[in-house]
């Protein structure tokens, strides 16, 4: 698999002529090629060539007619919505996430809905009703979860990024499976207006692309006020890409006792390794570590399996087969 295939590279391809149309029937070539990875639950490879046709100008904003894979949590006004779920798989949302709305408005063309854990539940994308995914790297190998499908798409170069969500883990784990970047936002700053949920209290929506960068840009987009979540955060949204320049130096970076004390908390010695050595770059560009202690951290599992399952039994009695969800006969 090139290493090549961020949002550099599609300007690149934009300064030498060319255009969306290109872009989108690559996408959907990568997309067949990789259908033994079972990444892509359902293909949008005719609206996303007519709205790459639609993308003509080329000094319009830099995802306009970049290709990209909605998680299928995100419901999209027209295009099946199934969360991974038999209980959804004929689910057709009337309208559209705030985050695939805004992505849209600015040009971004979906070839497709990225596979995941069912209803997100899950650390390794093999409990979804259309099948496991396959990580790209090795067949054999999980690409991790809940936005396994996700972090499979980008991996293999089928979209260069892939809208994601996380409540415990499920952006960043499957990013670190498959070799990508994946990033969480803080809570409140993308809308959850539109994401099928899990842990309300925990959800949030993010990114999973080639690099922070890439990420960075994405996010530009997405991020912001929104009046139809009552927890979005009505704050500016930062220039993510212009930090991306910053110094870090004199920046501090807690080092939590629990994890890198004496006692690891389970860390695997590799992850560990490679961890002290990201750290150690970062002190040398100026970056002060600052041992901390989170009192409670033995807790925090915990307390996220009591938090977590509780408030998912309360949103998921909404698929009762009545207004949404699978009926049984009797």
């Amino acid at each position: 698999m090139s290493n090549i295939y961020d949002l550099a590279y599609f300007q690149a391809e934009k300064a030498r002529g060319v255009g969306a149309i290109a872009f989108a029937e690559q996408a959907i070539a990568r997309a067949q090629a990789a259908a033994p990875l079972n990444a892509l639950i359902s293909d949008s490879f005719q609206s996303a060539l007519s709205a790459a046709a639609a993308v003509q100008t080329p000094d319009l904003h830099p995802l306009a007619g970049i290709p990209m894979a909605h998680k299928d949590l995100f419901c999209t006004n027209g295009v099946r919505t199934s969360c991974g779920s038999k209980m959804l798989a004929n689910f057709v949302p009337p309208y559209s996430a705030t985050i695939v709305e805004k992505l849209a408005y600015v040009g971004a063309i979906s070839i497709g809905k990225a596979n995941m854990d069912e209803f997100a539940m899950g650390s390794a994308n093999e409990h979804s009703y259309f099948g496991a995914v396959s990580n790209p790297w090795n067949l054999t190998c999980v690409p991790g979860g809940s936005s396994g499908g996700s972090a499979a798409l980008v991996a293999a170069r089928v979209v260069p990024y892939a809208t994601a969500s996380d409540t415990g883990g499920s952006i960043r784990q499957p990013a670190a499976f498959c070799g990508v970047t994946g990033f969480k936002p803080s809570y409140g700053r993308v809308s959850r207006y539109g994401m099928v949920a899990y842990a309300s209290s925990l959800d949030q929506a993010g990114v999973i692309a080639q690099s922070a960068a890439d990420c960075a840009a994405v996010l530009q987009v997405m991020a912001g006020h929104d009046l139809r979540d009552g927890t979005s955060l009505d704050v500016p949204v930062p220039d993510y890409q212009k930090a991306l320049a910053q110094s870090v130096s004199g920046l501090k970076i807690g080092l939590p006792r629990g994890i890198f004390g004496g006692e690891q908390a389970g860390l695997d010695p590799a992850v560990l390794a490679a961890t002290r050595l990201a750290l150690s770059s970062l002190e040398k560009l100026g970056a002060v570590l600052v041992d901390i202690d989170l009192a409670h951290l033995d807790a925090a599992l915990a307390a996220y399996y009591v938090i977590a399952p509780c408030e998912a039994s309360s949103n998921l009695a909404r698929f009762d087969g009545v207004r949404y969800g699978h009926r049984c006969e009797n």
